[in-house]
């Protein structure tokens, strides 16, 4: 689906008007931020016992070894940072893929990498008994990274090649097989599906610091590469023939933005588990609050897909009086109903 928005953003530009509307939208990104950092104490200081915000404060500044501090450090702590780490890059790589394939339903799935990341986690399980520990992390990273090398690979053969098309087709072929062959694993192998069922409804209980660490540096190196590529989404939405006019290399920057969205959605999935909706709903959530610029869509994302994933989680684990309970459930029932109304609101327009 092609849309205008790009080039009237480039028109806003030239005519000045963005600039005005730059302060407006830096408190909007400083008052997200104040929520996010709220938001992310209180879900740490809420459990089967209650933990002051001061007592979570001393325990990362001054760790005594208490059971209080060892309860926030061990546990509290690193599931609000996998959410952290999970929502922002879920985001950001929605917002991207968005972008590039100029198609407002688009998310981290379309390129298969919610499907090759589990399916990768239940044959290595199957074949070698990885266990439930934070081994599968890396086999699912590898996984989603794979599917969406080769949804790329496939998406570049014949007259679509290098379109959104092209890949919007490839990605629903590969990620429909390898669902299909992931199923079929866990029917014949019951004690992987008892395994991995939380893991694949997306969750983050029993995260631990060293899993989180671990894929931090993809994570926040995604990001800031993904800050970069901000202008560039612009122009790429202008469509091949202006954006080689503005001296933009079209498959280059798009090769580049897949990359990035392989990278995070890749190191998102591998920590949490395949969380859907966050990559669709925050990119719109921030078209509609701070303009279509994404320069600002980017870090807006990041803050929000971040918010919104330990907001689900926390209010699961509360609503449902479960410290397991996925939040990729809770997402779920945030996310459905605005999807429906997305594409009911977009089917509108085409009409």
């Amino acid at each position: 689906m092609q849309t205008d928005e790009p080039g009237q953003a480039h028109r806003d530009c030239a005519a000045g008007r963005p600039a005005k509307r730059d302060g407006s939208r830096l408190l909007v990104l400083i008052l997200l931020s104040g929520l996010l950092l709220t938001t992310s104490m209180w879900a740490v200081t809420l459990g089967t016992r209650h933990i002051s915000p001061s007592s979570v404060w001393n325990a990362i500044v001054a760790f005594d070894g208490s059971r209080e501090h060892l309860l926030v450090a061990t546990i509290r702590l690193p599931r609000v940072l996998a959410g952290l780490l999970a929502g922002s890059a879920l985001a950001v790589s929605g917002a991207i893929m968005q972008a590039v394939t100029n198609n407002p339903l688009a998310s981290p799935g379309l390129l298969g990498i919610n499907a090759g990341a589990a399916f990768a986690v239940v044959l290595v399980m199957t074949l070698f008994g990885a266990g439930t520990g934070g081994a599968y992390m890396w086999f699912a990273f590898v996984g989603a990274g794979s599917a969406a090398l080769l949804v790329f690979a496939i998406g570049t053969f014949g007259p679509t090649g290098h379109s959104p098309v092209g890949l919007v087709l490839a990605g629903a072929v590969v990620a429909t097989f390898l669902t299909a062959l992931t199923s079929a694993v866990l029917i014949f192998d019951q004690s992987t599906l008892d395994a991995v069922r939380l893991w694949t409804a997306g969750s983050l209980s029993g995260r631990t610091m060293a899993q989180t660490t671990a894929v931090a540096p993809y994570i926040l190196f995604g990001l800031a590469a993904a800050l970069l590529l901000g202008r560039h989404l612009v122009t790429m939405g202008l469509g091949v023939d202006a954006a080689r006019a503005l001296g933009q290399n079209p498959i280059v920057w798009r090769s580049i933005a897949v990359a990035v969205v392989i990278l995070l959605a890749g190191s998102a999935v591998s920590l949490a588990g395949p969380i859907g909706f966050v990559g669709l709903v925050v990119p719109h959530i921030a078209r509609l609050t701070i303009g279509i610029d994404y320069r600002w869509i980017l870090p807006f994302s990041a803050l929000g897909g971040a918010l919104l994933v330990v907001a689900a989680d926390t209010a699961g684990r509360v609503i449902f009086a479960s410290q397991s309970f996925p939040v990729g459930v809770t997402v779920a029932l945030i996310g459905a109903p605005f999807f429906l109304w997305l594409a009911r609101s977009r089917a509108g327009e085409a009409t």
